[in-house]
């Protein structure tokens, strides 16, 4: 492996390697597709802006779902608790090993919630203040303006599941080796 690694340009990364990072040479293709389902709007258009982690008190930020995806938001309602994943479009995707402090303590990218990843999902917890037909207007997030929208599902620790119980939901013990 070397130390520069195959890297979109489109993507918007860059080939600056911090003092004790490692880059894969890995030039595969991708396992499957993802279908974005919208965009998000945040007050933030540089990297060097965005937060590293979505603050429940931070600036109101909307979730713009697609008009196709409209009929799947039925049942998310204002003050509904949701997980948003969305895709970090301009994240650099073959560091192994990172410096997040720029200190040349490296640690392995999945150690990490660096958005530099192989695939560059994020995630944050967010709370519906309102919705506004295809609009969802949230605070929690941490992405750049313009970021694709993966997908959206309501929060585990407040979902209960609507189908009936399978065995598997009351399996206990030690998994099988």
């Amino acid at each position: 492996m070397g130390s520069k690694g195959h890297v979109s340009r489109d993507m918007g990364a860059t080939d600056d390697i911090r003092a004790g990072e490692l880059a894969s040479d890995w030039s595969g293709s991708p396992d499957a597709g993802v279908v974005f389902i919208g965009r998000i709007h945040t007050p933030w258009n540089r990297l060097e802006e965005c937060p590293r982690h979505g603050r429940a008190d931070g600036p109101v930020c909307r979730i713009e779902v697609f008009e196709t995806w409209l009929p799947a938001l039925a049942g998310i309602d204002d003050g509904t608790l949701l997980e948003v994943f969305y895709w970090l479009h301009r994240s650099r995707r073959d560091l192994l090993l990172q410096c997040p402090r720029n200190d040349g303590d490296a640690r392995g990218t999945f150690s990490i919630r660096s958005p530099l990843r192989p695939n560059p999902i994020g995630t944050s917890i967010a709370r519906v203040d309102r919705r506004d037909g295809a609009n969802l207007f949230v605070r929690g997030l941490d992405c750049l303006d313009g970021t694709p929208l993966v997908d959206l599902k309501p929060d585990r620790a407040e979902f209960m599941p609507l189908a009936p119980p399978k065995p598997g939901d009351f399996q206990v013990g030690e998994p099988r080796r």
